[in-house]
């Protein structure tokens, strides 16, 4: 993953910053006792980026990828409308407790631009709601350059999207995160519809790392630097998911990048072992992370 790529990751503050003061005001008045739901993954199971991961004469990486983590961000319905019959492969290749969290195609955030795609995303959600339980939850990336002046575009599409299929929404302009005014109506939008602000943390976009929940759940998109500063940075989100949780967090979804992904299912574990440790969770630790050898 490039977005956010630095030349000297090193020169990068990475520390987390507070959080937003709605965080604890969403999961306070949410609060409940529910079982923490956990799901870790990468953003995609390609044998060419996780070169090492997958043992010698695997023949379906798909089906083996999905007994080593419990979860993947799908980044290929981004490339291509998924279709059901495409769904029901990809589903019927994963275990119970496998989830999918695909992305919207670009056709609707990208070329069209929210412009008249109600017949798009009908498409889209007709055929990743094929995944029945293995659903987590739909993501909607907007362009870099897709700003808050379009606020009515983004507000129709939210508002119309098919109740039944979770959404998260990831803006990237800066302008929604440097007005104060912007940022609380798009949270307001957000937790009004019952949606998820993704919250995404790379070395070049630290305005990004908004720190604000609109609900209780966590949808957090991690992007390593391939630089030895990566696992003290897991190590504070570990810290912080623990805050959450004392305050209220109900699900956390994370995913983990990396500009060069070979390192991605190592990052993976080390954050799955600090999360079993200090959660008391029980989730599996991949096998092949192991025997790719340390981390930098």
């Amino acid at each position: 993953m490039q977005f956010g790529k630095v030349n000297n990751p090193g020169a990068i503050d990475f520390s987390l910053p507070e959080d937003h003061p709605g965080t604890a005001k969403v999961l306070a008045a949410k609060k409940n006792k529910k079982e923490f739901e956990v799901y870790v993954g990468c953003a995609k199971w390609n044998r060419t980026d996780l070169k090492g991961f997958y043992p010698p004469g695997t023949k379906d990486e798909l089906k083996y990828y999905a007994t080593q983590f419990n979860a993947i961000e799908l980044n290929a319905t981004f490339y291509k409308m998924p279709d059901w019959k495409q769904v029901d492969t990809w589903k019927n290749k994963t275990p119970q407790g496998f989830r999918f969290f695909p992305k919207l195609t670009n056709t609707i955030t990208h070329y069209k631009r929210l412009i008249d795609v109600k017949q798009e995303v009908s498409v889209f959600c007709d055929a990743v709601s094929n995944f029945e339980d293995r659903l987590g939850m739909a993501f909607l990336q907007l362009h870099d350059n897709f700003k808050p002046v379009h606020f009515d575009r983004l507000k129709q599409v939210l508002e119309d999207f098919p109740k039944g299929i979770p959404l998260g929404v990831e803006v990237r302009n800066e302008e929604w995160f440097s007005s104060k005014a912007v940022n609380d109506q798009y949270c307001a939008l957000l937790e009004k519809q019952g949606m998820t602000n993704i919250l995404v943390d790379t070395a070049g976009r630290r305005d990004m790392l908004h720190m604000r929940l609109t609900g209780t759940t966590a949808f957090i998109r991690y992007v390593g630097a391939n630089h030895p500063t990566d696992v003290a940075r897991l190590d504070a989100w570990v810290q912080r998911i623990k805050k959450w949780r004392t305050e209220g967090l109900q699900q956390l979804y994370f995913f983990v990048h990396q500009n060069v992904e070979l390192e991605s299912p190592l990052l993976a574990a080390h954050f799955i072992r600090s999360m079993n440790s200090t959660f008391g969770l029980n989730l599996k630790i991949p096998d092949k992370a192991g025997e790719q050898g340390a981390l930098f």
